[in-house]
């Protein structure tokens, strides 16, 4: 099966499926009360739904895959896995305001648990850990179906569940990868601004994460930022990313255009 992606329509830069708050906003204060932990019954119902759905995504089912990730939040809320799947499968339908959402909803389901930590912080563990072996399953299945690059990604997404383990001091962190798909859910929705927004925070989170740096690279050459531009291109490169040669090019031909204009 072929990898998902999505692109801007230049240079395919946004492969990801990857919030209409965004991380400026003020920390929200969310009950510390078992009542938002599920079940250990709806826990595992969730994580069938999410398997489901995982199966479907895969085979570009994005409607039914949608309809599966939806049926585990119900049943489990904090399960970011299913808000992370849901996003996805929005992009594949190009309902891309509904991605936001998803992405989102992922977010504030991290930032939920990093609050019920001291208060809950065996389940909460408990929660990641059973996260993470359901990532490793599928980087597993993904590996021996020869789709090396999903895979790759899927890696990424365990070790932001390790980047979690903080201490209790901690200050919340969003995830490099769910900050990722939010920006380039944001930008495909038309909202270059906020996209902006969670690709910088992607970046603090994740310093070597290329895709983040490759995207700011495409807003700075939108909004003629060039300087900028040729900075992230060369952080993107540097982080081992691929950067399509006709972006490059494209931000060369810009500076060009600007200089003659002056």
């Amino acid at each position: 099966m072929r990898r998902q992606t999505f692109t801007t329509g230049w240079y395919g830069v946004m492969r990801r499926a990857t919030l209409v708050i965004v991380i400026a906003l003020a920390v929200m204060v969310f009950p510390s009360t078992a009542q938002q932990l599920a079940t250990e019954q709806d826990r595992r119902d969730a994580l069938q739904y999410y398997r489901i759905g995982q199966e479907l995504i895969s085979g570009e089912q994005f409607e039914k895959a949608a309809e599966q990730f939806s049926k585990a939040i119900r049943k489990d809320t904090l399960l970011t896995l299913a808000h992370y799947g849901l996003g996805q499968a929005y992009m594949g339908l190009r309902r891309y305001a509904s991605a936001v959402k998803a992405y989102g909803d992922c977010l504030e389901a991290f930032r939920t648990l990093h609050g019920l930590q001291q208060a809950h912080r065996f389940d909460v563990e408990r929660r990641r850990d059973d996260e993470m072996r359901e990532l490793k399953e599928n980087i597993r299945r993904l590996t021996l179906a020869g789709h090396a690059l999903r895979a790759t990604q899927a890696e990424a997404r365990v070790r932001d569940l390790e980047r979690q383990k903080t201490s209790l001091e901690a200050a919340f962190q969003p995830p490099a990868e769910v900050s990722l798909a939010l920006g380039s859910a944001f930008f495909r929705d038309g909202h270059p601004d906020q996209a902006e927004i969670q690709w910088l925070a992607a970046i603090d989170a994740n310093p070597k994460l290329g895709e983040a740096h490759n995207n700011l690279a495409v807003v700075y050459m939108q909004t003629d930022r060039l300087d900028a531009a040729d900075q992230q291109l060369k952080l993107a490169e540097k982080s081992g990313f691929r950067v399509n040669p006709q972006l490059k090019q494209d931000v060369k031909k810009r500076r060009e255009l600007l200089n003659r204009s002056r």
